[in-house]
Parts: structure tokens; sequence; C-alpha cells
């Protein structure tokens, strides 16, 4: 037996879980069987926008809602490409925040460790801010001590995007597309990069960059996400547990620059196989990395894992999921990346107030950045086996990352 029918919903379109803009009533068509609704039917609706702030030059910054059917819902900024919040559904009571970030575009201005944003050209560190391309040397900003970090003093994180919302095959969705002049921050070549935010109706959150060139140049475009799946406002990580498709990680020296050998996790605090519970728990991991014996200053995890059995062909792997036993929310994140970067927010201070009045302490939420081996141009050791962060004209950098979330208890 067919059913045909209409599901009408109140819509907030809102910059997080709990406050609203605007009330309007939407609706999708479904069709079901005896068996239960076929989501394919579904009519999503377009990302909805409304102002966010204006820049210190006048130009006015926009945030974007895309929500589906069931309490899913996230907002993106194109200010910095930031994701803002994302609220995961719970069974009882309101959906929870997972992200840390700001209200208003006032506390992205203000500064902030890139909460949300995309990073590049170059996302993670370039040693000494210094690489070659077909013997040709180039300078780009030491803005991480004698380092090269996340794109410069004025990355991809700080630049007003070009969005476009629109519905794609999988749910609402939004293009955004940023153009970097060549010598932009030190890089040679014009870049042309393309990130699309994508929320499916299983509140999946799916994130597809490209890059194109018209001279050689390096590119590695990073997610930077604090997640706390507990909810943003709990305020702390050392009880969830960690566990990644990893064997092996990249030691580091103590810069955070990695020393160019690929070590097995085996008696390490980075074994967080999900056939071992030896330090699945970050807790357990911070307090053994207290202080790092690799040169994280301030303890606790900056490391990239190498994800098990990748190869050049775009598929996607999973790499880690990240679960809050307390609440039973977890996140599982894929990618066709070989290396994903796992930081325990170690330089978090409490110098932050973000969402709800939250002042964000040491370890309040994780970042898991797929990636591009750290400092992969000058680790000739490691060309022709993985990807060294080089693009040429007539080429197309790829990558992808999908988000997937469990409600919990």
């Amino acid at each position: 037996m067919l059913w045909i029918g209409i599901l009408l919903w109140h819509d907030e379109s809102a910059p997080n879980c709990h406050g609203a803009f605007s009330h309007s009533f939407n609706f999708f068509l479904f069709t079901c069987t005896a068996y239960g609704t076929d989501r394919m039917a579904q009519t999503m609706t377009t990302p909805t926008v409304h102002p966010f702030g204006k820049l210190p030059d006048g130009r006015e910054a926009s945030l974007f809602t895309l929500k589906v059917p069931g309490g899913w819902q996230t907002t993106i900024t194109n200010y910095g490409a930031i994701v803002t919040s994302f609220c995961v559904p719970q069974h009882h009571g309101e959906p929870v925040d997972v992200v840390l970030g700001f209200e208003s575009l006032s506390g992205y201005l203000n500064g902030h460790p890139y909460f949300g944003a995309i990073c590049g050209r170059v996302g993670n560190r370039i040693a000494d801010g210094f690489f070659s391309i077909d013997d040709k040397p180039y300078r780009v900003a030491q803005n991480n001590g004698h380092n090269h970090l996340h794109g410069g003093v004025v990355g991809f994180d700080k630049q007003l995007w070009k969005a476009t919302p629109r519905v794609s095959e999988k749910g609402p969705a939004l293009d955004l597309e940023l153009l970097s002049p060549n010598g932009d921050e030190g890089y040679p070549g014009a870049l042309h990069s393309k990130v699309t935010y994508t929320l499916t109706p299983d509140g999946e959150l799916w994130i597809e960059m490209e890059s194109t060139t018209d001279t050689p140049t390096l590119v590695n475009l990073v997610h930077h996400t604090y997640w706390n799946v507990a909810g943003q406002a709990t305020n702390g990580i050392e009880n969830h547990t960690l566990q990644a498709h990893a064997d092996r990680y990249l030691p580091l020296d103590k810069g955070g620059i990695p020393t160019g050998i690929i070590r097995d996790v085996d008696g390490t605090p980075f074994d967080f196989r999900f056939s071992s519970q030896a330090y699945s728990n970050l807790g357990e991991v911070i307090r053994a990395l207290t202080p790092s014996p690799e040169g994280a200053e301030k303890g606790g995890v900056d490391h990239c894992l190498v994800i098990n059995n990748w190869r050049p062909d775009g598929a996607l792997r999973p790499a880690v999921t990240l679960s809050d036993p307390a609440s039973g929310r977890s996140l599982e994140i894929l990618t066709d990346q070989p290396g994903i970067q796992v930081y325990t927010g170690n330089y978090l201070d409490s110098s932050l107030t973000g969402k709800d009045g939250t002042t964000y302490r040491q370890h309040a939420a994780i970042c898991l950045e797929t990636e591009c081996f750290p400092d992969a141009i000058n680790k000739t050791e490691w060309h022709g086996k993985w990807p060294s962060g080089r693009l040429n004209p007539g080429e197309t950098y790829k990558h992808t990352m999908v988000h997937r979330f469990a409600t919990g208890n």
C-alpha cells in the first residue's frame, strides 16, 4: 500500500540551537509504504540567509542555516567559511550544539583559534615558512614561532567568500568560492577554491573542497571545527573516547613539525585503534602527554595520524570515531585524505567566551582535521608515496570529509 502525505513543521532560522531570527512554516512531500517513510521523496528547502555583521571595511557577512526535518541544523558564515554551530537532535529536549564558536561576527573578528574555519592555502604547518617548487624558493609568513601555520597572517579563515545556497541531490547545500591572487601570503599562482557544505536528511555534514591554479603552487585545505559531542557548553572532552583507523602516526620535533619518520602507534599514547582500549579515553591521553615528549608545549595531542589503507583513488575511508559515553552521542569522520590531525584544544586558555556565555577552557573541545601530511612539501622522503601538497595547472585538488553522527541516549 502506498500513502502520500504532507508533513508541516515550524522553521526557526537561527544562529544556534535556541535563538531565532524568523518564523515560518515549511513542508515536504513524502511517500510511505507499510514499512515506513521513503526519504528520497522528501523535498528539502534552500538554506536561509541572514545578516551576520559587518567587516571593518564595511562589507557585510552573512549567516546561512542548513536545516532538515528531525532537528538537524547547522549554521555557516561566508566569513572564513566558518561552521558556527551544528545541532544534534535528542530523543527528549532541545537539540544539542556540538561546535565551539560565537553568536556574532564580532567574536570571530576579535581573534580566535580558527574556530570552525577553512584554513588555507596550506592548513597545518610549513617548517620555517619555507618551501621550493621546481628549485624556486618561496617564503611565507612565520606566524607560529619559526613556522608557517594555517595559511599565514590573513589566510582563508579571514576572507569573505562568495556564497551560493542551493538544494543538492544530497540535501541543502552552501557553495563558497574564493580567489586567492598570485602572491597572496607569499604563495605563487592564482588559486581558485570552492568549498561545499551539505546537510543530508540523516544529519551527515559533507564538506567537499577543490582548488585549481594557473601556476604550480601548494594547497592543503583544512577544516578546523572544534567538536564537543557532549555539547559545546559542557566545556570538556576529557571523558570523550577517540578511536581511529590508524596504525601509524607522525612524530614531531620541538616546533610541532613532523620529523619525517612514520612510526607505529604500538606502546604510545597515540594508540587509538579500535582493537586497543589503552588510550582511547582522551583524559588519559592528555595526562600521558603533559608535558609532551614531542614538543607540544601545552601538553595533549597535536599530531597527525596516518589513515589505514589510504590510496590516491579518491575513495572515502573511515578515519576516527569520537564518542561521549555519558550522552551516547558520537561523531564518525570519513575522508579521502591520507592523514588526520588530532588536536585536543591545548592552547585554549579561558580567555574566550563563546555561545551561551561559555568560557572555553583548555581541552574544551577537539579538532579532527583531515589533510595532506604537515610540511609534506619539505619531506622528500615521502614524495612519490604520499601527496606533497603541490598543485599544477590543469589539475584539480580535491578533498572530501563526511561527518556522521549518532544521536545517543
